[in-house]
């Protein structure tokens, strides 16, 4: 029952924070063109509900054509001093307002509030049996791991207890997980996976 309910009240996000979002595509959106003159957003393909393969949208943090870098378990590197991310882009990845311009999906239907945290498309086929239940709803904006763990998981514990949420998911933990991601932003707890410069041997480049 709550799954057709949890979709009203989608709907009933994206109406109060559309004055929000609308808001914040102002303020960044000129703050990334006045940087450096590239795109607002950034469109990645992303593994969905059934394993369906969508665009998520975010707001731009990196420099345009930067390189797509993956540590060696296949997590996107991610560091405080990553020389690919503008000055902008570093506010708004500590700060999380990046993954706002996911209303976008949200609103569109194929990504929900919360809900897992949605993997890259060419994941896909790494998937153990234990951990792809994750891709039986939707992902979301923000979710059990994003909320209690950040990026202080491995891929697989994170893969793992998406796979739990997805088969336990409710109202209450729902409830939970919201204001528990309120606090994780503003506290900034684990905001990076890495810590070295990411031309170091650890991370790979994925052309």
């Amino acid at each position: 029952m709550y799954k057709y309910i949890k979709r009203l009240i989608d709907i009933v996000f994206c109406l109060i924070g559309l004055p929000f979002f609308l808001l914040i595509f102002i303020v960044v959106g000129l703050s990334i063109k006045i940087e450096d003159g590239g795109p607002i957003f950034y469109k990645a393909k992303r593994i969905g509900k059934d394993s369906m393969i969508f665009d998520m949208y975010k707001f731009r943090s990196m420099k345009v054509n930067a390189p797509n870098i993956l540590n060696e378990d296949g997590s996107t590197f991610n560091s405080k001093d990553d020389p690919r991310v503008t000055k902008v882009g570093k506010f708004i990845r500590a700060t999380s307002i990046d993954e706002t311009a996911q209303i976008i999906n949200v609103f569109i239907g194929n990504m929900t509030a919360i809900g897992p945290r949605a993997s890259g498309d060419t994941a896909l086929d790494t998937y153990k049996d234990d951990e792809k239940d994750k891709m039986l709803v939707k992902p979301g904006i923000t979710g059990y791991t994003q909320a209690y763990f950040r990026n202080n998981l491995s891929v697989r514990e994170k893969r793992l207890k998406d796979a739990w949420y997805a088969n336990n998911y409710s109202f209450i933990l729902d409830t939970k997980i919201f204001f528990k991601t309120i606090a994780t932003v503003l506290k900034r707890e684990n905001v990076y996976t890495n810590t070295q410069d990411p031309s170091r041997e650890e991370a790979k480049n994925v052309k």
